[in-house]
């Protein structure tokens, strides 16, 4: 018969702790919008950085008459004649080589864009949250009356003062998308300016400006990176509605909105390459970004997804 004291207790075993960047990269790759929206990005990113690199565009020498609106065609038994996988348009430029190039301007300006709209955003909204009291007030509503005309209305005011052109069309997406994440940056400030780590350093003599950097908004960041990678997809939509109505860049360097406009009359004569392909390319980015602003929230939040 065996004593108590041979009988042998289980041994409880510690789980291996797991750095923090780990466990956010093993739940980013358990997500499907993550992995899809990513790869999605990676692929628009690679095209548009390489594409002026390896060619530089010439509006001169790619327009080319007697190859006016050429379908789509790929000749590859035919070494003289030049294929068009999209087709050309209606000066005869190669449809996908302007696709290339116009991802390049949309990345750069969307990029630009966000940079300006997250910087004073959140430096704005941050020091709103955190002083409070007349400063909030006045900081507040001057977003309200930002907020108060819509987006890409407030971008064509500011063209119609700034004129047209990329430069300035990049400062009029970035302005206009300010008063969100200032909206957005603010809230996280007003909850985590009551935290007791807060307090703490309030009560040792820390100043306000090194709690405002050093606490609120590092702690602030994960709502704001999701939110930036979603503004990229909008920054992508407002410049080429921006291009569409001619005041994003201009002729004849190529900008996917601007060729949706320049090709939507000859879709009824049935050249519909012009507007597909450059239709196909905004939504396959912006739904990108939108995916994998979806799955960050989802990794930055683990609540969202019932893990603790």
């Amino acid at each position: 018969m065996t004593t108590p004291s041979e009988i042998s207790t289980p041994v409880e075993f510690e789980r291996p702790h797991i750095p923090e960047w780990k466990s956010l990269w093993m739940r980013f790759r358990r997500n499907r919008s993550a992995r899809l929206g990513g790869l999605i990005v990676i692929l628009y990113v690679l095209i548009a950085v390489s594409v002026p690199i390896l060619d530089d565009y010439d509006a001169r020498r790619d327009s080319n008459l007697r190859a006016r609106l050429t379908p789509p065609t790929v000749n590859l038994g035919d070494v003289e004649t030049p294929s068009y996988p999209f087709g050309t348009d209606d000066l005869g430029r190669d449809i996908l080589r302007r696709v290339g190039h116009g991802a390049s301007v949309s990345l750069t300006v969307s990029i630009f864009a966000v940079s300006v709209s997250v910087l004073l955003g959140v430096t704005i909204g941050e020091v709103a949250g955190f002083l409070g009291g007349w400063v909030d007030s006045v900081l507040m509503r001057i977003m309200d009356t930002m907020m108060a005309f819509p987006f890409l209305l407030l971008a064509i005011t500011l063209l119609a003062i700034l004129g047209p052109g990329l430069i300035n069309g990049m400062i009029a997406v970035g302005i206009g998308g300010i008063p969100g994440y200032a909206r957005l940056a603010r809230s996280m400030a007003l909850g985590i300016r009551s935290e007791d780590y807060v307090m703490a350093a309030q009560s040792v003599g820390a100043k306000s400006n090194r709690i405002l950097w050093q606490h609120v908004l590092p702690n602030s960041l994960a709502p704001l990176i999701v939110q930036a990678t979603l503004g990229l997809g909008t920054a992508v939509i407002s410049t080429a509605a921006l291009g569409f109505l001619g005041l994003g860049q201009q002729a004849p360097y190529p900008e996917l909105g601007k060729m949706l406009a320049e090709s939507q009359q000859y879709l009824v004569t049935g050249s519909w390459w012009g507007m597909v392909f450059p239709g196909i390319a905004i939504t396959l980015v912006v739904l990108g970004f939108n995916l994998l602003g979806d799955g960050l929230r989802d990794t930055l939040d683990p609540k969202l997804r019932g893990v603790d």
